[in-house]
């Protein structure tokens, strides 16, 4: 029986708007006052948040006017910008988990919020140059190259900063235990996220933008699509990783269900065998 893609795509969108909406608000809500107290790091993570609201915000465009021709084509339009803002961020983010581990001192002292909102809008506007350049071009062979470049370049770096930052941990004697699985959790997160649910959708518009970007603006691209619209949810997974004590917590409730699980089994064991 073939699955109705549309149909699907329709169902996600709604999921992930009531869900991920109002814990995305809150999430970017509580890390805000992270940064009016002189934390850098959550600047990369509130705007990959806001990129997330865009996103979800184009789905609940497409559920709720899906035949308005023309209000489906610019939510379209503004969804592209979010997910490659979405990518950026991400890449922020592996990136600066990496420094945090193998350039202490540098991150120490270079690090800065006036740093954080430069890189900030320049991924924005690369997002919205990348767009508008190829509907000004009318999708000229340049401009396919560039933002062929701009979706597949994250790939590396996230596996680079992973497998680097992983090294790095190896002999980084100053790190907390808890520390340093709460940034190896937040990169496993990130490289997955960008893996299993924006890599299928990537391939598929690397391939049909060698056609015509409106192939995109126009038609879902199925499946891909359908795995693109969970990336809010992955984000705000992360987003409860990163958060101090949350990997603890999670690993501590299930060493305690393990626990209960043997005591269990023993118990009945004992049961058997006394009968």
């Amino acid at each position: 029986m073939d699955i109705d893609i549309p149909t699907v795509s329709y169902v996600i969108a709604w999921i992930v708007v009531w869900i991920g909406f109002p814990f995305t608000l809150l999430a970017i809500y509580a890390l805000y006052s992270l940064v009016q107290e002189d934390h850098v790091a959550p600047v990369y993570v509130i705007n990959l948040l806001i990129s997330d609201l865009i996103q979800m915000f184009c789905f609940m465009t497409w559920a709720a006017v899906p035949k308005r021709r023309i209000v489906v084509y610019v939510s379209k339009c503004i969804h592209f910008i979010g997910v490659m803002a979405s990518v950026g961020f991400m890449v922020c983010v592996s990136l600066e988990r990496y420094l945090v581990i193998a350039c202490p001192l540098w991150y120490r002292f270079r690090r800065t919020i006036n740093l954080s909102v430069t890189v900030s809008i320049l991924t924005w506007a690369i997002s919205f140059m990348d767009l508008l350049t190829r509907v000004l071009t009318f999708d000229s062979y340049p401009s396919r190259i560039f933002h062929s470049f701009l979706l597949l370049c994250p790939f590396p770096l996230l596996i680079f900063s992973f497998a680097e930052t992983l090294r790095a941990l190896s002999t980084a004697i100053s790190v907390p235990p808890n520390e340093k699985r709460r940034i190896v959790g937040t990169l496993v997160l990130v490289l997955l996220n960008y893996t299993l649910l924006f890599l299928p959708w990537i391939i598929w518009l690397t391939r049909v933008s060698y056609s015509d970007i409106t192939i995109y603006l126009e038609n879902d691209s199925g499946l891909c699509l359908s795995f693109l619209q969970f990336s809010p949810l992955a984000d705000l997974i992360m987003y409860v990783f990163m958060r101090k004590g949350a990997v603890d917590k999670l690993l501590a409730c299930l060493c305690c269900c393990k626990m209960i699980e043997e005591q269990q089994g023993q118990i009945t064991t004992e049961e058997l065998n006394s009968v």
